[in-house]
């Protein structure tokens, strides 16, 4: 037991040196992107007033801002801010940084939730029904249905499920999160998720096709064991079959698969955010980044590296956890 601690203790540790690097590398990459863009700061800070704006007035917004000092200075600031809790204000939103991010945080995680727990569960169930009618044309009907769905843009998807259920059947509300005309205080959690019932669908759609894919290939794999052979000649078969031998062998890929796309979907959800008009984290980094708000911009990349990297280590831990194969592998080899 101790020495288990002692293994996760190192794993956990070197996961956390592991994500501040990677913060540290994307954060300066996004700010060396940014400074290389055409896109001019003042000018998304200022807006439509930017000609009645004196040269004096420029230099002194950008003084106030920092702009005017050196990229290695504007980065050292922002990263000593940053350590400090501090992300900065948003030009376009006028409130600090952090603000905008939890207030768009709460769609998108309900978002992402969603289409997150419908992508696992279908795609966990399509992928051992075609493992298991290997080579029949179920197996083929959804293999190829999730080679299409791989090979479908997210925002043409979205487009097309907009104008069938909220233009013309008028099942759901076109865009946004909550419903219009209301205070905050007056949305439900309810209200909430039937705005997000649409798109939270739409990506999961495409969320389904890997999980699927992934599931069908270890269940072969699995069905292609001794054991297995062993079991169909005492009479074992189909669902019998899967529950008693097929079912505990192939859940553990599958569900490290699933934590492990936490970064497809957030990037699935910055497109379908567009479509939608739904107010997420998507929705506020194509703003921030077409508006030059250098602040959110960083703000919400650091947040998202986070998000993506946990998937990450919530796979790998899971997976630890339950298989004591891989922890024996990763404490000889001191990961």
């Amino acid at each position: 037991m101790e020495e288990l601690t002692r293994n996760l203790s190192i794993f956990v540790v070197k996961k956390i040196i592991r994500l501040l690097l990677l913060l540290l590398a994307v954060s300066f990459i996004t700010y060396l992107l940014i400074r290389l863009s055409p896109i001019d700061p003042v000018q998304a800070y200022i807006g439509a007033d930017m000609m009645k704006v004196s040269p004096e007035q420029r230099a002194a917004i950008e003084e106030y801002w920092g702009l005017n000092e050196s990229f290695i200075s504007q980065y050292v600031h922002w990263l000593a801010s940053v350590i400090t809790g501090d992300f900065g204000t948003s030009f376009i939103y006028r409130t600090p940084v952090l603000d905008v991010i939890a207030d768009r945080f709460i769609s998108s995680i309900l978002l992402l939730a969603v289409a997150w727990l419908l992508s696992g569960v279908i795609g966990l169930l399509l992928g051992a029904v075609a493992a298991m009618k290997q080579g029949s044309k179920t197996d083929h009907f959804i293999r190829g249905y999730c080679y299409l769905l791989l090979s479908t843009p997210s925002f043409w998807l979205g487009l097309l499920l907009l104008m069938i259920f909220s233009v013309w059947l008028d099942w759901f509300p076109i865009g946004l999160s909550a419903p219009v005309g209301i205070t905050t205080s007056e949305i439900t959690i309810m209200d909430r998720l039937y705005h997000a019932i649409l798109p939270a669908i739409t990506l999961s759609i495409i969320g389904i096709a890997n999980v699927c894919l992934h599931t069908r290939e270890k269940m072969i794999d699995v069905l292609k064991q001794p054991y297995i052979l062993q079991a169909r000649a005492n009479g074992l078969s189909g669902l019998a079959l899967f529950k008693r031998h097929g079912l505990r062998n192939m859940i553990l890929p599958a569900i490290s698969v699933h934590f492990a796309s936490f970064g497809e979907l957030f990037g699935g959800a910055v497109l379908l955010e567009q479509v939608f008009s739904y107010p997420g984290l998507g929705k506020a980094i194509v703003d921030a980044g077409l508006n030059g708000d250098v602040p959110l911009l960083l703000g919400i990349v650091v947040i998202s590296a986070c998000f993506v990297f946990l998937g990450n280590f919530l796979a790998d831990m899971f997976y630890s956890l339950v298989d004591p194969r891989i922890r024996r592998e990763k404490g000889e080899a001191g990961l």
